[in-house]
């Protein structure tokens, strides 16, 4: 059987774990602390670079999200969430490349703002939701008129964008401002595979709590995995 190391408020392994449901795979789901868990010697000896999520299929192992997306795909062909025409193919490819290359990197910035944010911190908001918003108007003009991204098929598009883009009203940026893409996004999470994966509002607020801490535990952290791979070499 599958089995998916994760942690449920990861932006990496939501969409990885949301593709096994709907592509109706049986898979174990093996949780990770990311309070720490993550930088245990056991899990680094799955992922050296300390980070979920892990699909481990059998004897095989893969790391990096959009890579298990693929292996999923081509290993377990249906239901697809590809398309094969080639313009409609490189849609669902930008959605979600702008999504994890532009999107998150802004909404991680809104979530560690808060009223003891230093002035540098600061200054960064309004960069980040001007990143957050040139982002959205470009998924919303890339939607225009479809139910999806891909026309009348839902795809990888769908499911690395939709488990961002709903979360931007309770980080200060509305969706009213983009129709078509708060349309898109309420109709995906109506599905009872998406409904699987909804944080409650308890590991909302228990989420954006840590995401405020995290950058210390990480900078500790590094500390000991620099003094550990200097010590191999």
């Amino acid at each position: 059987m599958l089995k998916l190391y994760y942690a449920r408020p990861s932006a990496y392994a939501r969409p990885v774990w949301l593709a096994l449901l709907e592509k109706q795979l049986p898979f174990e789901l093996i949780p990770v602390d990311l309070g720490g868990g993550q930088f245990a010697p056991e899990f680094l000896a799955l992922n050296p670079f300390s980070h979920v999520p892990i699909l481990v299929d059998g004897d095989f192992r893969v790391i990096e999200s959009l890579a298990i997306l693929d292996y999923l795909e081509a290993r377990y062909p249906s239901p697809s969430l590809l398309p094969t025409d080639a313009m409609i193919l490189a849609k669902v490819r930008m959605v979600q490349l702008v999504t994890f290359n532009e999107l998150l990197p802004a909404i991680v910035k809104l979530l560690i703002q808060d009223e003891n944010s230093n002035e540098e911190q600061s200054a960064e908001l309004p960069y980040a939701q001007l990143r957050a918003g040139n982002t959205l108007s470009f998924l919303e003009d890339l939607l225009g008129n479809c139910p999806y991204f891909a026309g009348e098929q839902l795809t990888l598009a769908e499911i690395v964008a939709g488990t961002l883009v709903h979360l931007m009203p309770y980080l200060g940026v509305p969706l009213t401002n983009y129709p078509k893409l708060k349309d898109w996004s309420e109709r995906l999470w109506v599905r009872p595979t998406w409904q699987q994966i909804a944080l409650s509002a308890e590991e909302w607020s228990s989420f954006k709590r840590r995401m405020r801490v995290i950058p210390k535990i990480w900078q500790r952290h590094r500390r000991q995995r620099m003094k550990a791979l200097s010590q191999k070499t």
